[in-house]
């Protein structure tokens, strides 16, 4: 990969991703994740030790579930 390119987390999908780097990735504030989280309608968190993480894989599956938005009514 050029160096040009963006490395950011979000882009290392082998490794596990911090709520900032969710959030990041779906486009909204990390409140959002922590609200999904307490509703139960986001994509499921890990718990390791005192902070939360998400699998790339289970963020990718949950966003693929979500229903397309249509434009016309």
């Amino acid at each position: 990969m050029p160096d040009h390119l963006d490395r950011s987390p979000a882009c290392e999908r082998g490794t596990l991703a911090s709520p900032a780097d969710v959030a990041a990735y779906l486009g909204v504030p990390v409140k959002t994740l922590y609200q999904w989280k307490y509703r139960g309608t986001g994509p499921a968190p890990l718990k390791v030790g005192r902070h939360l993480r998400y699998r790339w894989r289970d963020v990718d599956a949950w966003l693929n579930r979500q229903s397309p938005y249509s434009l016309t009514a």
